[in-house]
């Protein structure tokens, strides 16, 4: 059964202003985990507010656990939809200690019973011996731990989450996210994110919904989102990507910079766009199955060196392609080279 339904939703400011959410349809299945991804204005952030009941819907409807919950003429209130909430800032009172903070969400429980949900919420993000602590003197982990702990405390049937991650710092984020994804899937709770880098849900997420321009672009696996993008935005998300218009032909492609060969060209017989990561371009040695490129540009990026390679096509227009190579690997500027796709790598989008 899901959790949350969101039904044809959509959102406009101002009777001929601009949807910031249009028709949107998606569901969250119990203990599943649902991350929204997209750039800045695409409209996450307003479907996060219109399921929380912060917001009134223009057209569509919230349901949850299978009861209306908002329509453009019903809004239950954010207080009695039983849905927690982590926000970007924390919002944490500064004059309550990390244990009071935790316990301000179980007005309705007894003392006793609110103290020991409170300590056990605690443990389990690992903040019991800071029960004392105020805000100011937490880290900004310590802090993100205790938001959870007071948004998990009253057992919500969802769990919001608004870009969780955006206010830590670079060494700590990636441990802080993996721990979220432990402690979300050790209370089994269903929870939806709103997160601008994907690279924050890829562990975590068990399913990914794309927003462009407030529409819905695509919702899937992460592998599948990975493997297979709808289109040029979806693909670009993952960071960068070589794009080149590819005609079928046998077992692979007719491109500007020659014939690739890609299993992925069976069952297609029409023009379709290509997507080779620059990790799955490889050096080659011979002829064969590889293109000839100048190297035009080279990027070190620490573990790694981005090469921006320059290929003639046969038009005798040069295309740009990029390529991930060792950090190790020496290469010069107007060195040529030879390359080639790994095999399986190539992407046909759509």
């Amino acid at each position: 059964m899901s959790v949350l339904s969101v039904r044809s939703l959509s959102k406009r400011y101002g009777s001929v202003g601009t949807f910031a959410l249009h028709g949107v349809s998606l569901s969250v299945r119990r203990g599943e985990i649902v991350a929204v991804v997209g750039e800045s204005g695409c409209g996450k952030t307003t479907l996060l507010r219109l399921i929380a009941g912060l917001e009134v819907p223009t057209e569509g409807e919230v349901l949850l656990n299978g009861h209306v919950a908002s329509t453009a003429r019903t809004v239950v209130p954010p207080e009695r939809r039983g849905v927690g909430i982590v926000f970007q800032d924390y919002a944490l009172f500064p004059h309550l200690n990390v244990l009071a903070n935790v316990m301000f969400g179980l007005q309705a429980m007894r003392g006793s019973m609110r103290q020991a949900r409170a300590m056990e919420t605690l443990a389990l993000v690992g903040m019991q011996d800071y029960t004392k602590r105020f805000a100011h003197e937490l880290s900004g982990g310590q802090q993100q731990r205790v938001a959870l702990a007071r948004a998990l405390a009253p057992q919500p049937a969802l769990l919001l989450l608004d870009e969780p991650f955006s206010n830590l710092d670079i060494v700590i984020k990636e441990q802080v996210r993996e721990e979220v994804g432990q402690i979300l899937r050790a209370a089994e709770t269903t929870a939806l994110y709103v997160v601008h880098d994907l690279e924050d849900v890829l562990s975590v997420a068990n399913r990914i919904a794309i927003l462009k321009s407030g529409a819905l672009q695509q919702i899937d696996t992460p592998e599948l989102v990975y493997q297979r993008p709808k289109d040029e935005y979806v693909a670009r998300l993952f960071g960068s990507t070589n794009l080149l218009p590819g005609i079928p032909r046998g077992d692979g492609f007719d491109t500007p910079v020659g014939y690739i060969a890609a299993a992925a060209a069976r069952g297609h017989d029409a023009p379709v766009t290509l997507s080779i990561r620059p990790g799955d371009l490889e050096i080659g040695t011979t002829e064969g199955d590889t293109t000839a490129a100048i190297v035009r540009q080279t990027r070190f990026r620490g573990d790694h060196q981005e090469v921006v390679l320059g290929l003639l096509s046969e038009s005798g227009m040069e295309h740009e392609l990029l390529l991930h190579t060792g950090a190790d690997r020496p290469l010069h500027i107007g060195q040529v080279l030879r390359v080639r796709p790994v095999a399986g790598s190539v992407r046909v989008l759509g």
